[in-house]
């Protein structure tokens, strides 16, 4: 079966199969967006991640970090099964079903707080909804799979839109290309009918950007705004950070945390990590603070 027309039966399953539960769970999770800063914990099932790759490949050890991950208090779990770092070797989508599947069955069930799927695949998407996933975390907003508005529309799965570019330019206006970028994505969720109270934007920070580009997002990320909806920030452990720091180290929690509170301070409302516990620590403080100055 072709991946567009397996993706759209998946879909059409996964509309009757997103239960009461499930769909609270979606619900919840959107509804504490803008409440405080919410975290996303990283769980990738790949041998080549830039990070941690390998490392939770097994469905045992994929479990137990999950699980850590919401003990240390991320409020949703993303499940990945493909490396998007720069130069990663592809997987098709069996593969990638293969590696996220056997996870994202046990978790849903089992985890106190929702899933979401890291893929730029419909028929992955599809899979993970039916199984209990409540967002779609695609990479290339909705712009790389043609049947992936739909899915997620069928799905009544929200959505994370994420601005992606094949190739870097330094010489761009990245910001005003973020836009347009959002704009074409938008349109297509429109087109499927996807609701806008389930749409997160994300500016893809490490993805298609020059270091200068990454740092200059995150400046001017006041700017999308604009959209009023929500903003994801992933800066987790990312390059970039490596070259703001003496020792150009950005592997550490750090970077990632004052990164990420200055997205903060810009509007970002979900923060996508590796160290949850770190971050949460540090974002909960921020929003006290933050709290206390606008009375």
């Amino acid at each position: 079966m072709e991946g567009g027309a397996l993706a759209l039966r998946l879909s059409r399953q996964a509309a009757y199969l997103m239960d009461a539960v499930v769909r609270a769970k979606r619900d919840a999770f959107l509804q504490k967006i803008g409440t405080r800063p919410l975290v996303m914990g990283i769980l990738n099932l790949t041998p080549d991640s830039f990070s941690d790759g390998g490392r939770f490949q097994a469905p045992g050890a994929a479990i137990a970090r999950a699980e850590k991950l919401v003990a240390d208090g991320c409020d949703i779990v993303d499940v990945g099964g493909e490396s998007t770092r720069p130069g990663a070797a592809p997987v098709s989508a069996e593969e990638e079903l293969e590696r996220v599947t056997p996870v994202v069955a046990a978790l849903a069930p089992r985890l106190e707080a929702p899933l979401s799927i890291d893929t730029y695949k419909a028929a992955v998407a599809a899979r993970a909804i039916e199984l209990g996933a409540i967002l779609v975390n695609d990479v290339w907003g909705l712009q790389k799979d043609p049947a992936m508005a739909e899915t997620v529309a069928a799905g009544q799965a929200a959505l994370v839109i994420m601005h992606n570019r094949a190739e870097k330019d330094d010489g761009l206006d990245i910001v005003a290309d973020i836009r347009q970028f959002f704009d074409h994505s938008l349109a297509l969720a429109a087109r499927a009918d996807i609701p806008g109270d389930r749409i997160i934007l994300d500016p893809g920070i490490g993805f298609g950007k020059t270091s200068r580009q990454n740092r200059d997002v995150i400046a001017r990320l006041a700017r999308l705004t604009d959209y009023r909806l929500p903003i994801l920030i992933g800066t987790s452990r990312k390059a970039f950070l490596g070259s703001l720091t003496q020792d150009g180290a950005e592997a550490s929690p750090s970077g990632t945390i004052a990164a990420n509170l200055a997205a903060a301070a810009a509007g970002a409302a979900i923060f996508r990590v590796h160290d949850v516990a770190e971050n949460v620590a540090a974002l909960r403080v921020f929003h006290i603070l933050r709290a206390k100055a606008t009375r």
